[in-house]
């Protein structure tokens, strides 16, 4: 199962923008989430057409289940 964390945040343009990240931690909290969501905000790491990312919005880990046929 294929797993991926969605961080979604909105721009000093009141735009939202989301970052992904493949493969995270299993055991992340919602304390560990917010700290780095904070973190990414305040030190301005990521710049977009929108201006900076000035706020949280949402955050949700995503899994996929694939399930492959043999149909050779």
């Amino acid at each position: 199962m294929a797993a991926r964390l969605q961080l979604t945040f909105r721009t000093a343009g009141g735009r939202r923008r989301t970052i992904s990240i493949d493969n995270p931690r299993s055991n992340l909290t919602d304390a560990e989430v917010q700290s780095a969501m904070d973190t990414i905000i305040s030190k301005n790491i990521f710049e977009t057409s929108d201006g900076n990312l000035v706020g949280v919005v949402s955050a949700q880990l995503v899994t996929t289940e694939v399930h492959e046929f043999d149909v050779f």
